[in-house]
């Protein structure tokens, strides 16, 4: 397996590591619900080096990325961040991804167990265009600082001036000779940052960033993938090979504000006859009765016991208190309120559609 440059730092702490597409990464260190109450309420800091960083540099950078991604990244103003799909022919997802605008660059974040896949899909339609493509997964890291008092602890406590960032935007710079890319994004439902560095810096800024804070800085505390799914789950956000896939598009996975069907992109006119079809199923939020968690692959059924869907994500939202899932669910049931019954190991435990935000933060 892969390790990313910050290894050891997780070795020493006694982090639980488990292969993630084929790097050894860690699952948790403390406990999956305290580092998630933790995220909520402090600030925690994953080691996202895992994720694609992939940079576009050339006349037809543009061009390349709106022909692979559904969103329409020519309306993307110079340091803004949007979240679009890279869809195959017949509209299925490849990947869900993060594509960023820069002065005289591009930098498209994806899921690690994709990477090769965008990669494919990108150089698979350079043909004939001015683009380079570099593939900076490798030699840098990305840390992930998520929580109330990330914003608060940059701004006073780190040396690197990044001024104003808007939520979805991102800077460049360099601090004592090193080069730095700062995103404000995240996959938590919280405030954060995402930190792109050398990979040889990867220690060191881990060391100082969750160092004891002392005084009035906060103290930032390493989470794991683990608290990473659930902070995710209760803020309502897809993940690959959960809620999204080759077989999935981006209507029926509730991203058809991330599509701008007017223009063509790979896969437009199967995702088109689909929007205009009207979806077979629908990505929803299910909050059941109790505390037992609904597992990926759990049928869903209606009021008959009939099956109309079937479980992508499940787990008791430490923050919200409730057994939460996401599932796929026959379109006509797909409205908020509808009583079904998710099967749990032979017990239809009752059910009800709900948003798919569970978690909304409220500053």
């Amino acid at each position: 397996m892969k390790r990313t440059a910050i290894y050891e730092n997780h070795a020493a702490l006694g982090a639980k590591l488990v292969d993630f597409a084929g790097w050894e990464m860690p699952l948790l260190y403390r406990g999956i619900v305290e580092e998630h109450v933790y995220t909520r309420t402090v600030a925690s800091v994953f080691d996202v080096s895992h994720m694609g960083r992939l940079y576009l540099r050339g006349a037809d950078a543009l061009t390349l990325l709106d022909r692979v991604c559904t969103r329409n990244c020519a309306k993307l103003a110079v340091g803004r961040c949007g979240y679009a799909h890279v869809c195959n022919e017949q509209g299925g997802i490849l990947d869900d991804v993060i594509v960023s605008r820069g002065e005289n660059h591009w930098i498209v974040v994806c899921n690690a167990s994709n990477r090769d896949k965008v990669i494919r899909q990108l150089r698979d339609n350079m043909s004939g265009k001015k683009v380079e493509l570099d593939d900076r997964t490798e030699q840098t890291i990305m840390l992930a600082i998520q929580g109330p008092a990330t914003m608060a602890l940059f701004r006073e406590h780190i040396p690197i001036k990044f001024g104003d960032i808007k939520r979805y935007g991102f800077v460049t710079g360099s601090y004592m000779g090193m080069e730095y890319t700062l995103f404000r994004t995240g996959y938590t439902g919280e405030d954060g940052l995402e930190l792109v560095l050398p990979a040889a810096a990867g220690p060191l800024v881990w060391d100082y960033l969750t160092q004891d804070g002392g005084g009035d800085r906060p103290t930032v505390k390493p989470a794991g993938l683990g608290a990473r799914d659930t902070l995710r789950l209760e803020a309502g956000m897809p993940l690959y090979g959960h809620e999204l896939g080759e077989h999935i598009d981006p209507i029926s996975s509730s991203c058809g504000w991330a599509v701008d069907l007017m223009k063509d992109f790979i896969g437009a006119a199967a995702v088109r006859k689909i929007a205009a079809d009207g979806p077979k199923r629908k990505l929803v939020g299910l909050t059941l009765e109790g505390r037992r968690i609904a597992r990926q692959g759990a049928a869903v059924l209606d009021s008959a016991g009939k099956p109309i869907g079937e479980v992508t994500s499940g787990t008791f939202g430490p923050t919200v208190q409730k057994s939460i899932a996401m599932a796929y669910v026959d379109t006509p049931l797909a409205t908020n309120g509808t009583p079904l019954k998710v099967d749990l190991r032979g017990e239809h435990a009752p059910a009800v559609v709900s948003p798919l935000q569970f978690y909304k933060r409220i500053d």
